[in-house]
């Protein structure tokens, strides 16, 4: 013989903005926020840019990476303009001083 068993006379939905939840609802949500923020910063990348580390650098285009690698942390742009990477060479101390010449590929 089997049992039927009656369905709940009652639902309860919880519809709760999470601004409104418990104390400890929200200490959660914090806690687990920091937790993503912080592991982010670990992620980052400490090499100037992995995919070049194949050939060797000269100690010029080295400075050069550095510095702009510097910038890029510093103004927290990840893409800087044209004009932007014009300004890092010119801090480091390049000028024009002679005609333009063709570059060899």
């Amino acid at each position: 013989m089997v049992k039927q068993l009656d369905p709940p006379s009652e639902l309860v939905v919880d519809r709760r903005r999470a601004s409104r939840r418990s104390a400890t609802a929200k200490k959660e949500a914090i806690h687990e926020k920091h937790e993503v923020v912080d592991q982010r910063k670990t992620e980052r990348r400490r090499q100037i840019d992995p995919t070049t580390c194949e050939r060797d650098y000269s100690d010029q285009e080295i400075d050069f990476m550095k510095a702009m690698d510097d910038y890029k942390r510093r103004s927290g742009r990840q893409f800087p303009t044209w004009s932007e990477v014009l300004e890092v060479l010119h801090s480091m101390g390049y000028r024009k001083v002679a005609e333009p010449t063709d570059i060899s590929l």
